[in-house]
C-alpha cells in the first residue's frame, strides 16, 4: 500500500468516526478549522524542516508527487485525518 492510498484511507476513516462513531461533528464546527488554521502552519513548518533537511525522505513512486512547503500533499492530508481522530475521540471521551 503506496502512502498516498494510506493517507486516503486515514482521512475516511477520521471522517466516518467523526460523523457516525463518535458523532461529534467536528467538520461543521467554525471551533475546529480555527483551530486546524493554528495548527497547520506548525505542521507546515515541521514538514518543511524535516523533509529539506532531509531528515525524512520519501520514495517517489509511492507520493503523488504535489509538494507544499517541501512535504508531499499526503503528509497534509494524513496530519489532517490525525487531528480530527484525535480531536474527535477527546470530545467523546469527555462526555462519557
Amino acid at each position: 500500500m503506496s502512502y498516498s492510498q494510506i493517507a486516503l484511507v486515514a482521512l475516511i476513516h477520521a471522517i466516518v468516526m467523526d460523523g457516525f462513531v463518535t458523532q461529534t461533528f467536528l467538520l461543521r464546527r467554525k471551533g475546529f478549522w480555527a483551530s486546524y488554521a493554528i495548527v497547520l502552519p506548525f505542521q507546515l513548518l515541521t514538514n518543511w524542516w524535516l523533509t529539506s533537511r532531509e531528515i525524512v525522505t520519501y520514495n517517489a513512486h509511492v507520493i503523488v508527487g504535489t509538494r507544499i512547503a517541501s512535504a508531499p500533499i499526503e503528509d497534509l492530508i494524513f496530519g489532517f485525518a490525525l487531528i480530527l481522530s484525535v480531536l474527535s475521540l477527546w470530545i467523546y471521551q469527555g462526555r462519557r
